[in-house]
């Protein structure tokens, strides 16, 4: 990623117009472009606060075309926020749809994986499985006991899940 102070202050300008039209474009057009740093901060914090199904799409797929493997760090910090579930979920997809590798992250997904809803969990889920052959024993050991010690990984909408995930890792 580059750093882009200019290029950040002009798409947060863009982004924060009241132009629906204006912002699409912006999006689609960054998607053209070497992502820059702040640009996955800007794009989150608009995904959080608009009801725009169009904007939301554009951002999505910004997201998961993501090909430079430094966003990964910029995606995990937004998803260790206190964002709405909707927007925590739309990151974590975005994990596994871009193909980065987030292996150096499992802890933290397996952290969203206790907290979020069914549908993240599975997100989660899928983006530690990825990861599982790149994990240290001690990794996976990590991630078993915080699951394990956990009742939120046992409730009933997620046990099935969480005898899975359990699985993945004692692979």
């Amino acid at each position: 990623m580059i750093k882009s102070e200019k290029k950040l202050k002009e798409l947060s300008l863009i982004l924060n117009k009241d132009n629906n039209i204006l912002i699409s474009e912006a999006i689609a057009l960054l998607r053209e472009e070497q992502p820059f740093e702040g640009v996955i901060e800007l794009l989150t914090s608009l995904y959080s606060k608009t009801d725009d199904f169009l904007i939301r799409k554009a951002i999505e797929g910004f997201m998961n075309d993501l090909k430079d493997q430094a966003a990964g760090s910029e995606v995990i910090n937004e998803i260790r926020k206190e964002l709405k579930a909707e927007t925590i979920s739309m990151l974590v997809s975005s994990c596994w749809q871009s193909g980065l590798d987030y292996s150096e992250y499992s802890m933290d997904l397996a952290r969203v994986y206790l907290k979020g809803d069914y549908i993240t969990a599975i997100e989660c889920l899928t983006v530690i499985e990825a990861s599982a052959n790149a994990l240290s024993k001690k990794e996976k050991e990590e991630i078993i006991k915080l699951i394990e010690e956990s009742p939120l990984a046992h409730a009933k909408e997620k046990a099935e899940l969480t005898y899975e995930l359990l699985s993945i890792l004692n692979r």
